[in-house]
């Protein structure tokens, strides 16, 4: 486990965690996202969080997936893909935020800026110089606070679809 704070950690997910993996984002993403699809976002939910595509995203190269832990209870989860270059955007070493899901009863505790606060350190260790995600702009509350807490990261860039 890698500790980001006391209660805050994070789990890394192996393929054996595929059915919980499946069951905290039948739960997670549809409060989030369900109004965009016509069938709550179930689509997505099965072919992001299959068995097989957990499998195909663990074997991918320079990834990592993590559960998010609040006092021991899974809470979400996070998926970094380290050397992701966004085209167009620099040469300079890059990352992308894949994923950073979070169950609605943690919102608003400043879990989502520790989470990032720590990626942001990881990513000097490693001398990153550009950490990039995806977000959709209809998603005012996601959209908002990776706005927010972006502009305190001064070499990080979100694009939208």
């Amino acid at each position: 486990m890698i500790k980001i704070t006391e209660d805050l950690k994070l789990k890394k997910i192996l393929i054996s965690d595929a059915e919980v993996l499946y069951a905290l984002m039948k739960t997670v993403y549809p409060t989030a996202y369900s109004h965009f699809w016509e069938d709550e976002g179930n689509w997505y939910i099965n072919s992001q969080y299959s068995k097989e595509n957990l499998k195909q995203e663990l074997l991918e190269e320079n990834s990592s997936y993590y559960f998010i832990c609040y006092k021991n209870e899974i809470t979400g989860n996070l998926r970094i893909i380290w050397d992701k270059t966004l085209e167009g955007l620099s040469e300079e070493k890059q990352m992308k935020l894949h994923r950073l899901y979070l169950h609605e009863k943690t919102q608003g505790k400043g879990f989502g800026k520790k989470i990032l606060n720590w990626l942001e350190e990881k990513a000097k260790e490693k001398d990153y110089k550009i950490i990039w995600l995806d977000a959709m702009n209809e998603q005012p509350q996601a959209f908002q606070f990776y706005k927010k807490t972006w502009v305190s990261i001064s070499f990080s860039h979100f694009s939208t679809f």
